[in-house]
């Protein structure tokens, strides 16, 4: 097995473990935001406050804002 081979491999391994990882993120972060939308279902809300920090006024969260 040749040096090119090698090397070969084990940038696919990289790249395929940076998918999983990319992947798995992502249904995570579609899962806590179903688990969301559910608990909100279930408590009839229409929304989550946050304050602004700048005017101190709240307003509702939007679906792009995530914590973390």
């Amino acid at each position: 097995m040749g040096l090119s081979k090698i090397i070969f491999i084990l940038l696919a391994a990289l790249v395929g473990w940076m998918f999983y990882k990319k992947f798995v993120s992502d249904a995570q972060r579609l899962s806590r935001g179903n688990a969301r939308k559910r608990r909100a279902a279930a408590n009839h809300t229409k929304g989550t406050l946050v304050q602004d920090p700048k005017t101190g006024e709240y307003r509702l969260k939007k679906e792009e804002e995530e914590e973390g």
